[in-house]
């Protein structure tokens, strides 16, 4: 739930208000890279079992940005996100 100060908005406006998002399953993109933060909270969203790790997420477009299933619910309105 968003709070009226939510400390998870941190100028992310900038980046992502507006953009367009897919909901997708993470895949390691390298050896080097095998996990990526949700853009708001910082989860950890990778492709493991793991309770403290989220294997789904929404992604911008290039995957560069994530967002964890809370915090698209928590934010979509005030971001005007689209779906694809």
């Amino acid at each position: 739930m968003r709070e009226a100060n939510d400390w998870r908005l941190t100028n992310q406006l900038s980046c992502l208000g507006g953009v367009v998002l897919s909901r997708k399953t993470y895949s390691q993109s390298s050896e080097r890279w095998d996990h990526d933060h949700c853009a708001f909270c910082w989860a950890k969203v990778m492709d493991r079992d793991d309770p403290e790790v989220r294997r789904e997420g929404y992604a911008t477009q290039d995957e560069y940005h994530w967002i964890c299933p809370t915090c698209f619910e928590d934010f979509r309105d005030v971001f005007r996100w689209t779906l694809k």
